[in-house]
């Protein structure tokens, strides 16, 4: 456990994010009553340091910080001063600093795509990583290259008067440990899945309606796992989708068949016959050990034959996932991985640095797992950009999470050509995205009259699966609303 304690209030969140960095695996908590009443523009306000209330215990560290002055300055000024001397104060007592620095709660290669748009160069942008927010050169450098990348796609699409679509399956064949997501046990709900897909196509029909006239460039097929579904619910949706929407000029139908333990000759040939270019069949691991812990319940063997099965039916992009940092896994068993998914020779590679969310099992049974070792270091990073050299896929997208394995990044790799433009339209928030299913989030993007800025207003569907099916009509009304 890590306490802090902090002579100003009005810092204790950002604290708490600098602190976390440094230590992803600790929990953080307050070495005393934390006041809600600071504010950093009104020193009136403001809490002289006080007394530790808690009492510490064998392995805790207690954190003494001290604002610094921030008289005069706007509030996002003053809580940017704080996160350097914070991040100083840190980086002297660890003897090290982070890949991406004091960068929290942003999008490294969407601040590059913004610099590169207004006319920055390389070196301004460089600067401003490296020192302003102390990333390595190494890492800056990773943004700029994808935020060239996604230039070069993204300019090719007329986004503002184009949108994209989601659509959402969430159920699973079982839950993963470390999952988050609004993803359900499938055999839990499959009384329900049926209703599920009723709702789902009752929603993708209404939302045809609200977007008729506007031209659909991508669609994402995302969950969960939508190859949970039976091939004729499958084939459904994906008839009701040709039905609903004019998808000859869209650019791509991307379906995440995830889980091999999903995967049959027979939904692939649905898939196949609907004009599904780009799947997903994502191993995480290519160790045994690894995916029993985590809760994969399908085998190294199930993730080659499934991949197999995929190419001989003429699929040509297909991409994996794997996770570093997962439970017991360092470099030996990387480069297993690494090794496997190199032999099989996939068009794209998505490297994740495991997070850990507050909804995760991993988190919320912490005591449980407490013991189990979690390893991500710089080494471990540089293994995967190998691979993806030897494979010939280049970074096209990239995002970062709160509590990631080595403070590192997410990072998409593709084959030019096999992009897949949905990712980079979701995180970029470029383009207008309507998400239909239960947990969807809809993102509208529209520009501000006075400065020309981007707005981005959310419509989110409720995440419980018997909700939607409940409240569907009220789920299309919500955007039916925001649409107009």
């Amino acid at each position: 456990m890590i306490y802090i304690n902090i002579d100003d209030d009005a810092f204790y969140d950002d604290a708490v994010t600098i602190v976390r960095s440094f230590y992803p695996r600790v929990d953080v908590k307050p070495a005393r009553p934390i006041s809600g009443t600071s504010d950093v523009n009104n020193p009136a306000t403001f809490n002289p340091i006080k007394e530790v209330t808690v009492k510490l215990e064998e392995g805790d560290k207690l954190i003494e910080i001290e604002a610094p002055d921030v008289t005069g300055l706007s509030k996002a000024d003053a809580h940017e001063k704080f996160k350097v001397k914070l991040y100083k104060q840190l980086e002297e007592k660890e003897g090290h600093g982070l890949p991406w620095g004091n960068m929290t709660g942003v999008r490294p290669s969407k601040i590059a795509y913004q610099m590169i748009v207004e006319g920055k160069s390389e070196e301004e942008i460089i600067d401003f990583f490296t020192k302003e927010h102390f990333t390595s050169l190494a890492k800056a450098k990773l943004a700029i290259e994808v935020a060239k990348k996604e230039i070069s796609l993204v300019s090719k699409l007329d986004v503002k008067n184009g949108y994209s679509l989601y659509i959402g399956i969430p159920f699973c064949p079982s839950i993963c440990l470390y999952c988050s997501f609004s993803a359900y046990a499938y055999n839990a709900f499959k009384d329900r899945v049926e209703a599920y897909v009723d709702a789902l196509i009752h929603e993708i029909t209404e939302v045809s309606k609200m977007m008729k006239g506007k031209r659909l460039d991508t669609v994402y097929f995302g969950g969960g796992t939508p190859t949970t579904l039976s091939p004729a619910q499958l084939d459904r949706v994906l008839t009701k989708l040709e039905e609903c929407f004019d998808l000859e000029n869209v650019l791509e139908l991307t379906v995440e068949a995830g889980r091999p333990d999903s995967i049959t000759r027979e939904k692939l040939e649905v898939l196949r016959d609907h004009k599904v270019e780009r799947i997903s069949i994502n191993p995480q691991t290519m160790n045994q050990e690894t995916l029993d812990l985590i809760g994969r319940k399908h085998s190294v063997e199930d993730i080659k034959n499934a991949y197999k099965l995929a190419t001989e039916l003429g699929f040509d992009n297909i991409n994996m996932d794997m996770i570093l940092g997962l439970p017991g896994e360092g470099p030996e068993e990387v480069k297993n991985t690494l090794d496997t998914i190199k032999a099989m020779n996939p068009s794209s590679l998505t490297v994740h640095s495991l997070a850990i969310k507050r909804s995760s099992r991993l988190n919320i049974y912490r005591d449980r797992y407490k013991n189990l070792d979690f390893k991500n270091t710089e080494s471990i990073v540089n293994m995967t950009e190998d691979c993806a050299k030897d494979l010939g896929v280049e970074p096209y997208y990239m995002y970062r999470q709160k509590n990631m394995a080595g403070n590192f990044e997410n990072v998409g790799y593709a084959r030019p050509g096999k992009e897949c433009i949905y990712n980079i339209l979701i995180m970029e928030e470029v383009q207008t995205i309507i998400a239909c299913g239960a947990g969807a989030s809809t993102k509208i993007v529209s520009t501000n009259p006075v400065d020309n800025s981007s707005l981005i207003t959310r419509v989110e569907n409720v995440k419980n699966v018997d909700e939607y099916i409940n409240r569907i009509d009220e789920m299309i009304e919500r955007k039916r609303k925001e649409l107009a």
